[in-house]
């Protein structure tokens, strides 16, 4: 594929007819019930689907972090997808992995291309730029907000997730990541605050009418496709169009997304 596509050539040329969009920041707000109050507000990023390698240009890296700049979260989230085609693609994340770092950490789950391709190696190239990779287990925020639990499943198709291990122990304040809307498939009862899913692309390749091209597979992932959607007995789940380009390197009326979610 990778010479099929001109090692990145092609999504070079794409790149600079505008064919891989202009990233957008998505913001948004949640506001806890006062039974799960919070020393003060915080600010969570959320980056999903980079697909580096042949099909994403790297200048879509940079137009993030420079975003990330401006924004400060305290926190960053990453849904999974990180590559296209070859794992040893990761190396071209790992600038933005070492540059991008928040306050309280980054925290990322894996997605169904790192599994075909190699999910020991991204998850290592992961760690090594300072995330916490999450594959069925949640670790609490730093002080001052320890009743705060990132809650990372493994790919809800091609991994093997368990919502038990995934919610074991967390706190009274649970954010839910999850490569795909599927994941709320994978619940078995437990609970979320705030969720966070990416895979769907937005569709990528959408339609003048609003209507993806294809929707993706997944009775979740087609229905929650994009945006902000009430889950019942539990929080919003946002579904992001993600950052880089599945399969082939075109966007249509569907730009890269960064999603910025303030909880309060």
């Amino acid at each position: 594929m990778n010479t099929l596509l001109m090692n990145g050539w092609v999504a070079g040329l794409s790149y600079r007819l505008g064919g891989q969009g202009s990233l957008g920041v998505s913001r948004h707000e949640v506001v806890l019930g006062p039974e799960r109050r919070l020393p003060r507000p915080l600010t969570i990023a959320f980056a999903s689907d980079f697909h580096a390698g042949p099909t994403t240009h790297p200048a879509v890296f940079d137009a993030l972090l420079e975003a990330l700049r401006r924004e400060r979260p305290d926190v960053l989230l990453l849904g999974g997808d990180y590559i296209s085609f070859d794992a040893a693609n990761i190396r071209g994340l790992q600038g933005f992995l070492q540059a991008a770092r928040a306050p309280l950490g980054t925290y990322a789950v894996l997605g169904n291309h790192d599994v075909w391709n190699g999910s020991a190696e991204i998850a290592a190239a992961l760690a090594a730029g300072g995330a916490e990779v999450l594959v069925n287990r949640n670790l609490p925020l730093p002080a001052p907000f320890g009743a705060v639990s990132i809650c990372g499943i493994d790919d809800p198709w091609t991994g093997a997730p368990s919502a038990d291990a995934t919610f074991d122990g967390a706190g009274a304040v649970r954010i839910y990541l999850m490569h795909s809307p599927d994941g709320l498939w994978c619940l078995q009862g437990q609970r979320f605050d705030l969720g966070f899913a990416g895979h769907t692309h937005g569709g990528q390749v959408v339609r003048s009418n609003g209507e993806p091209l294809k929707r993706p597979s997944g009775p979740y992932s087609r229905a929650y496709c994009h945006g902000r959607f009430e889950i019942a007995a539990n929080g919003p789940l946002f579904v992001s169009r993600g950052i880089g380009c599945a399969g082939i390197p075109l966007r249509v009326r569907a730009d890269p997304e960064l999603v910025i979610c303030t909880l309060r």
